[in-house]
């Protein structure tokens, strides 16, 4: 591959060499040579130009063996910041983090997404402009965008594709509307493939395999697999709520229009349903959690049941991917342990011994953040990887010429 234009042929490789700070941890210029492997004249090289750049900063010197402390540098991550949106049937949740993935402002708001996309995407960026403003910090400093969006999504273009509950924004070109607003990539993707990921890089990043799956209004899952989302050949990966499930009675007709989906089974809506049919005021996800909550015992055996439906389907997915953790995130997630137990049950017995080994079923640990840190960590790998990297001390070194 070419160098940047205005990199130096003696510079290419920054971008490889800066991948080894990444993690935030301090480092010295000989801590660099020893991790890759190359010598110390050619890691100084490098190491200068990212401070240029700003990518850098120096964080204080280490021990000293005898002679001068070396320098310690680490990564800047306040040089920058990226924008993250995370887009639901009936809010917006809109923020500013830094390229360590710290939030540093959010403002969460009621947005109908049948709106359509542009006056919600304007919407949002205004409230990033509100946002940006607060913080002191000026739209040429927004490295990049992410957005998820509650349907599918062909990753590569941006666009959704033919969303149920979005209408007018089937083969909207998200990126083209929101580069008239900010500068740096646009990147969309589907909200459980973000809260995946979001999942995946604040509580196990250590677990390179991992599933989550959304309960709420739908049932859908993102895959996190080698550490890198698994998104399939068009996007539409991890689409569990249209799985037929086992047993499930063939009058029930999910919106997809099949019958027995998981979704019309064991969504909120299908559960909310069995529960008004015993009586109870339950309309929304919320109502259920807050009758599991207060102790209910048809809320209880209805929301346990539809763990255990739940849990049917994932244990095809435990045997197929094989994954170290599958997280439950979404509205009935707050039912806590009783939606987790249904899903334990039928997993653990219907899956193969090796697969459940060191398996664990938990509840999600980012909570509503898991879209907003998702879109962040999509937005700051992209701009951090080694060829933008590259690019972007390019740019630094020609204006400085």
């Amino acid at each position: 591959m070419n160098a940047p234009a205005g990199l130096p042929p003696s510079l290419v490789g920054t971008g490889d060499l800066f991948q080894h700070l990444r993690d935030g941890t301090p480092r010295t210029r000989g801590d660099l040579a020893r991790l890759s492997s190359l010598a110390r004249s050619t890691v100084t090289a490098r190491v200068d130009a990212l401070l240029v750049a700003g990518l850098l900063r120096p964080v204080g010197e280490a021990a000293s063996t005898g002679g001068r402390p070396p320098s310690r540098f680490a990564l800047n991550g306040g040089d920058r910041v990226v924008v993250a949106i995370d887009l639901g049937a009936s809010h917006a949740s809109v923020a500013v983090s830094d390229l360590t993935n710290q939030v540093l402002a959010q403002r969460t708001v009621e947005s109908d997404i049948a709106d359509g996309p542009t006056a919600v995407l304007d919407r949002s960026a205004a409230i990033v402009q509100e946002l940006l403003a607060e913080l002191g910090r000026p739209v040429s400093d927004v490295a990049g965008s992410g957005i998820g969006v509650p349907g599918p999504v062909a990753h590569a273009s941006g666009r959704p594709a033919n969303p149920p509950i979005m209408p007018g924004w089937h083969d909207f070109d998200i990126p083209a509307h929101m580069a008239q607003h900010f500068g740096g990539p646009v990147l969309v993707d589907n909200d459980v493939n973000l809260m995946a990921l979001g999942e995946h890089v604040t509580s196990w990043r250590s677990d390179r395999h991992l599933l989550l799956v959304k309960v709420a209004t739908g049932i859908g899952a993102g895959i996190v697999s080698d550490g890198r989302l698994l998104r399939g050949a068009l996007g539409s990966a991890g689409d569990l709520g249209h799985v037929h499930v086992a047993g499930a009675a063939n009058d029930v007709v999910c919106r997809c229009g099949n019958v027995g989906c998981l979704e019309a089974v064991a969504a909120g809506p299908a559960i909310a349903a069995r529960l008004r049919a015993h009586g109870l005021d339950v309309e929304s996800s919320q109502d259920i959690v807050d009758a599991v909550t207060a102790g209910d015992v048809t809320a209880l055996q209805a929301v346990r049941e539809a763990g255990r439906d739940l849990g049917s389907v994932l244990a095809t997915c435990v045997n197929l991917l094989n994954p170290s953790v599958i997280v439950i995130g979404g509205k009935l997630s707050e039912a806590g342990e009783y939606l987790l137990a249904g899903v334990r049950e039928v997993v653990y017995q219907r899956s193969l011994p090796l697969a459940t080994h060191d398996l664990r079923i938990v509840g999600t640990a980012a909570g509503s953040q898991g879209g907003i840190l998702g879109a962040a960590a999509m937005v700051i790998d992209a701009v951090l990887a080694p060829r933008a990297v590259e690019v972007y001390v390019a740019q630094h070194l020609a204006r400085s010429a």
